[in-house]
Formats: C-alpha cells, structure tokens, sequence
C-alpha cells in the first residue's frame, strides 16, 4: 500500500467514528438508542437491515465457495436470505414494530421480560451474548484478513482497530450510528462493486458475457447444488435464515422496530429482500468468472525458463 491507500483507509475509519459522534446527537432516551425513537425511514431501515448481514465473510469465505464452485454461492446463501427475509415481511417485521410503537419496548429483550419475567429475559440474553461473541469475532477475523493481506497487519492488530472503531460508533451513537454507517458502506460497495463487474466483463467481452462466459467455465459452475451443498442444506439454511433475519438476530429486529409504522416495517423487509436477491449477483459475478480471469494471468508454461 502507498501513502494514498493509507490515507483512504484511515480516512474511512475516520468516517466511521465521525458518524458516530454526530449521531450521538439523536440520542435522549433509550428508545432513541436501540430503536433510533420510531423514527427511522424505512428505505435507510430496509438498506442497514440488508447491510447489517454482510461482513468481510463475504468476500474472503464465499469469494472461495464462488471460485470453486460457481453459482451455488448464490443459491445456497443470498437466494435463501431472500426468500426467508419476504416471508417474514408479512409474519414479523409489522409484528416486530408493534412491540415499539404499542408496548413501547425499547428491545425484542425487553419485551421478554414483559411477557415472562427477567429470569427468561437474563437466560435469553447471557446465551445470546455468548452467541454473538462468536459471531462478531469471526467477521472481526475477516476484516482483520483483508487487513493483513493489503496492510501488512497482523490478524491480532487488525482484530483490536476494527473492535475499537465499531466498538466506539456503535457505543456512541446507537442504532442511528449503525444505520448510517451502513447506509455509506453500502454507497462504497455500490460503486466498487459496479466498477469491478464492468471492469471483468470488459475484459471477458463485453455485456454479452454475462450469458457466454458459462460455456467456457468449469461445467460444475452452472449447478445449482454440488458438493456438500446440498438440497436439504439448502431447506435447513432456509428454515433457519427465515428466523434469524425475521428478528432471531436482535439487530434484525431493532431495524423493523425502528421505522414509524407496521407497514413502513413491511415495506423495510420487502428493499431488504429485494437487494438480497439482486444484489450479490452483482458481487458474485466477478467471482464466478476468477477462474478466467486467474488462469489469463498465469505464465505459459512454454515460455517459463527452467
């Protein structure tokens, strides 16, 4: 990395923090904290929902899957998040933000705690902490992959800047912090994202690539399900990602719980979905063709001196 590269870097940290600070002027009450006050628009709601399930995963682990096994990426991880996320448009995200706006809970755990009592309240919680330590920790690892791959950081450096950055926006400035920063994320991942598809398919041929280029992959690329992706790992993915991203993960509810309305709820879920099904075809397609694209690159073995 040049001194360019590090600029952007830290200044994209920088942003982060900022946002924080200046959300942390939307925050009175607790409400406005987990729930940004009922009074978040359902466009940001729906893009931060979206955002809030992606990480570095994306495009270390899956980049993988996508490389060697072609669209299955696809059909066995953003197509199922979909279809989970739309059923649950009507079944919990309306349902979800009546806990707010009707018994003026702050949190899908404060809620427990009206409708049973704190001891379930504390289990749900305790259990659910110690979840999520696995959770943010893996996607920590993730970025702190990029991180050392590009920077030359080690994996505990990369681990401890991502902690203190999240760590400081999110502890600041609640839901709204984590909303908005999403919401650039998404601006950033929007623009590469476009830049690096036009960028292969110029390479590949042109727009017409995108249905020619599967003759000349790996025949398995085109198959929906291989190898260990399975039919019934793709059901059980579905059965379980219709929960998780309907309010099973706590941060999925709090974006439903934060728009004005049930119906503003609905219409949040509905972009979600929607971006969950478009758009990673987008991110995914450079990935399918790497196989191309890396073996372009690679010396003719006619022309290597011995």
């Amino acid at each position: 990395m040049n001194s360019l590269d590090w600029a952007v870097l830290i200044g994209y940290f920088g942003v982060m923090v900022a946002i924080g600070v200046w959300s942390h002027k939307r925050v009175e009450t607790v409400s406005d904290f987990f729930t940004a006050g009922g009074k978040m628009p359902w466009w940001l709601s729906g893009i931060s929902h979206h955002m809030s399930g992606y990480s570095a995963v994306m495009f270390t682990g899956y980049a993988g899957i996508a490389y060697k096994y072609g669209v299955t990426s696809f059909v066995t991880w953003s197509f199922p998040i979909a279809i989970g996320i739309a059923i649950g448009a009507s079944l919990f995200a309306p349902r979800l933000n009546r806990l707010r706006s009707k018994l003026h809970v702050a949190s899908p755990l404060e809620y427990l705690k009206t409708r049973y009592n704190i001891s379930t309240q504390q289990a749900l919680a305790w259990s659910g902490v110690l979840l999520k330590i696995v959770d943010v920790g893996a996607k920590w690892a993730a970025i702190a992959t990029l991180l050392s791959v590009f920077t030359g950081l080690s994996l505990n450096q990369g681990i401890l800047i991502t902690g203190v950055v999240t760590g400081i926006y999110c502890t600041v400035g609640g839901l709204w912090a984590d909303a908005l920063t999403e919401l650039g994320q998404f601006v950033i991942q929007l623009f590469a994202g476009l830049a690096m598809l036009f960028a292969v398919m110029a390479e590949l041929g042109g727009f017409s690539s995108l249905w020619t280029v599967w003759d000349k992959l790996p025949e398995s690329h085109n198959d929906p399900l291989t190898g260990d992706f399975t039919l019934m790992f793709l059901l059980a993915y579905l059965f379980i990602k219709t929960f998780e991203y309907s309010g099973g993960m706590w941060n999925q509810a709090q974006r439903y719980m934060a728009t004005a309305t049930a119906r503003e709820a609905t219409r949040s879920a509905r972009l979600s979905a929607i971006l969950w099904l478009v758009w990673p075809l987008v991110l995914f397609f450079p990935m399918w063709c790497a196989p191309l694209l890396v073996e372009a690159q690679k010396p003719d073995a006619s022309t290597r001196t011995p």
